[in-house]
């Protein structure tokens, strides 16, 4: 079997491990009443953390802790003429999945959507689409096409969202302002059709939104039936940031990135959770 063969193979694996999440209900996880979850924000390819992280959650030893990631395609690549290597990144994501498939669960995200639909996404002057796929076909040479195809199942294996038992919503983001009036809830309530990942479709909506007020974020809340929303999705240079005393913003892609560790079996309000924030700096 040949490399490109046996990375499809993990791929597949790990699609089928996210559809059959005993934690799944629809498009939603649902976390029980024990044990903890780790929430990252974007990832793009940030291999040292994504190896803090792992450390960070022992998965061996701690059989009560669960982990999600989100964003993890698409880095910043170190230098004029670099490639981008963060498809290494979530394959090894994949391989995590498929050794704890009941641990280590995905988020949906606005970059794994735009490279499932192939629709160009420009940062800092490349089109990370289409650098991402020159990457996959680049390491398999003939034979990457058939990976991008496993890399595609993947992607539309990935839930939308995440509830903790203490009322906090976890999500790559959520619907802007404007959206609203036409957001469908119940997209958590089924698997993603075509027509909720395309644009203006309630998946899309879901994982593209920035910029939320707080009037916006109330009415989320009842949406939902949540008190407070962990997200990623929205850039944060020093780690983290708080919206509207609702939101929590975290970004895990860079040298000050953070991850949250969120008890399950006790209450929660944003200020227990901005106290629980880890910096990846300080993991060992």
């Amino acid at each position: 079997m040949s490399a490109a063969a046996r990375v499809a193979d993990v791929f597949l694996e790990a699609a089928r491990a996210n559809r059959e999440d005993p934690l799944l209900s629809g498009a939603l996880l649902v976390f029980p009443h024990y044990g903890q979850v780790v929430m990252t924000g974007d990832l793009h390819g940030h291999r040292r953390n994504f190896k803090k992280l792992k450390r960070f959650c022992n998965l061996k030893h701690l059989g009560a802790r669960h982990v999600i990631l989100h964003e993890i395609i698409h880095e910043d690549p170190e230098g004029f003429g670099a490639h981008d290597t963060s498809h290494e990144v979530l394959l090894e994501a994949a391989r995590w999945k498929c050794e704890f498939p009941d641990q280590v669960h995905f988020l949906l995200g606005n970059h794994e959507l735009a490279q499932l639909h192939r629709h160009e996404i420009t940062k800092n002057g490349r089109v990370v689409t289409r650098t991402f796929e020159e990457a996959v076909i680049r390491a398999y040479g003939k034979d990457g096409h058939s990976t991008l195809e496993a890399i595609h199942t993947f992607i539309r294996s990935l839930p939308l969202a995440g509830r903790t038992p203490n009322r906090v919503f976890l999500s790559h983001s959520l619907p802007r302002p404007r959206e609203l009036p036409s957001f469908d809830p119940a997209v958590l309530t089924r698997v993603p059709t075509d027509e909720d990942l395309a644009d203006r479709g309630s998946a899309h909506s879901l994982v593209w939104g920035r910029y939320h007020s707080e009037a916006a974020l109330t009415s989320l809340c009842q949406l939902f039936d949540v008190d407070l929303f962990v997200c990623g999705h929205q850039p944060q240079e020093t780690g983290y940031e708080v919206v509207h005393d609702k939101m929590l913003i975290l970004a895990s892609d860079h040298n000050h990135g953070v991850f949250l560790p969120i008890d399950l079996n006790k209450p929660v309000t944003l200020e227990i959770l901005v106290r629980s924030i880890r910096p990846f700096a300080a993991v060992a």
